[in-house]
């Protein structure tokens, strides 16, 4: 196998033993003997220890959920009904890894790490983004992401606590998140064409000076 499918088996066979180890070493090699994997040879696959284990769960997860999104017409979706689809296939892809993704959260909470916590974030907004249809590159692109980043951890908070049966709870917070962040752009661009409607200063002031 090549690296990809090996540390995918090997993430996989490990997170059984996160609840119980956490992103350790320990856990680590719980997995390899499960996936029947040398010790070495999973020491190699991840060097960089517990941030590069959870780097991948992150990506796995973002993998998991890209393919539901192929799965589905998500041109027949409005773009909201796209961007809450893809948070729904992401936590869908952690629903059996729970605990896993909660240590993976207190291991990105590390001041360490933080700089690998924002990149995995951004990594899995944009991935929603375009797979919602969102291609642009201008201004909107980053408060797009941002936007979402914002309801994406928020709503991952919420369902981490959520012990509803069908997970109801998480599903209506998703809903009031998003319902809020996409009147911002509307609010933004009317403020904007507001603003051009409003006297310049400089105008005036050109004015005088020329008096």
């Amino acid at each position: 196998m090549d690296d990809i499918a090996d540390k995918d088996a090997l993430l996989l066979a490990t997170l059984a033993n996160v609840p119980f180890d956490g992103w350790s070493v320990a856990a680590l090699r719980a997995g390899a003997r499960a996936a029947g994997m040398d010790e070495a040879r999973a020491s190699a696959l991840f060097p960089g220890g517990a941030a590069e284990m959870v780097e991948w769960f992150s990506d796995w997860a973002d993998r998991a959920m890209l393919e539901h999104l192929a799965g589905i017409d998500l041109a027949a979706m409005k773009v909201r009904e796209r961007v809450a689809e893809g948070v729904r296939a992401r936590l869908a892809a952690l629903l059996p890894h729970r605990e896993a993704a909660r240590r993976a959260l207190a291991v990105l909470a590390q001041p360490q790490n933080a700089p690998l916590g924002l990149k995995l974030i951004y990594r899995t907004v944009d991935a929603i983004w375009y797979a919602a249809g969102d291609h642009a590159t201008d201004f909107n692109f980053y408060t797009k992401r941002g936007l979402l980043a914002a309801v994406y951890s928020a709503t991952m908070l919420c369902w981490l606590e959520d012990r509803s049966p069908d997970g109801s709870i998480t599903e209506a917070f998703l809903a009031r998140r998003l319902d809020e962040v996409m009147a911002i752009p509307k609010v933004l661009e009317r403020l904007r064409k507001a603003a051009e409607n409003l006297p310049n200063p400089l105008r005036f002031l050109h004015a005088a000076q020329r008096r």
